[in-house]
């Protein structure tokens, strides 16, 4: 592939180009299981080329640790010699954990089953506008106190990090259930007819209803933005 600017030769397709400094792909997208990860470019919306990375993994100690950050480093090398708008990942979480701990581009989850065409469809959708902010950023409201502790905080920041997702404004926690189940457990509701979503969480018998502000227009949009929140709970083992 040649730069679509001036024409010189790249290493690799999407590649950018150093010579006249011009980025060759805008988005990367990483389907990433522990053992193997598959990046693909695209601009715009069209593909213009997938790399493969494996590894073998090693459980447990420092090797593991050192083989998974190191699996991690060639994700994250291949995607800054990019240098793409968008940074999209599905997968294995603990990958996709360290993969972020290496980039410092803001990551987007998407959907494991047909991860680049979730994307694909995503970006052709331009009713579906993306919010540029790290997840802290979007999470505020009167009530300050969320339910479940870390895991909680985990499944609020799951859903904000979401690119469709404005806020999220968390409600009161009502403790008054009847649940017997223990440890934390999420879901996001079904979408109102502005597209607006409503994220459960619950801890034992206590919950907190969180509102979630989304870009979609109506309720068919919500719900496409619903079942990419709730496919990211199930990832991150919180769905209720």
């Amino acid at each position: 592939m040649d730069c679509r600017r001036c024409g010189t030769p790249l290493r690799k397709p999407g590649d950018y180009c150093l010579v006249c400094d011009t980025a060759n792909c805008d988005a990367v997208v990483a389907a990433c299981d522990r053992d193997h990860a598959t990046l693909t470019f695209l601009d715009d919306e069209e593909v213009i080329g997938q790399t493969d990375i494996a590894t073998v993994p090693e459980e447990g100690g420092e090797t593991g640790v050192v083989e998974l950050r190191n699996f991690a480093g060639r994700i994250a090398d291949e995607i800054r010699r990019k240098r793409p708008e968008d940074v999209f990942v599905a997968g294995d979480h603990d990958v996709i954990r360290a993969v972020r701990a290496d980039l410092h581009y803001e990551v987007y989850r998407v959907p494991r089953e047909n991860p680049v065409e979730s994307v694909v469809e995503r970006r052709g959708d331009r009713s579906l506008d993306v919010v540029d902010k790290p997840a802290r950023e979007k999470i505020g409201g009167r009530h300050s106190t969320l339910i479940g502790d870390r895991d909680g905080q985990r499944a609020i920041r799951t859903v904000a990090d979401h690119p469709n997702v404005k806020k999220v404004i968390p409600g009161p926690i009502d403790a008054g259930g009847s649940g017997s189940r223990t440890g934390v457990r999420a879901k996001v509701t079904r979408a109102d007819d502005n597209g607006n979503l409503r994220l459960l969480v619950r801890d034992g018998s206590s919950v907190q209803e969180n509102r979630v502000v989304t870009t979609a227009m109506n309720r068919d949009t919500g719900e496409r933005v619903r079942a990419d929140l709730n496919d990211a709970l199930a990832e991150e083992e919180l769905r209720d």
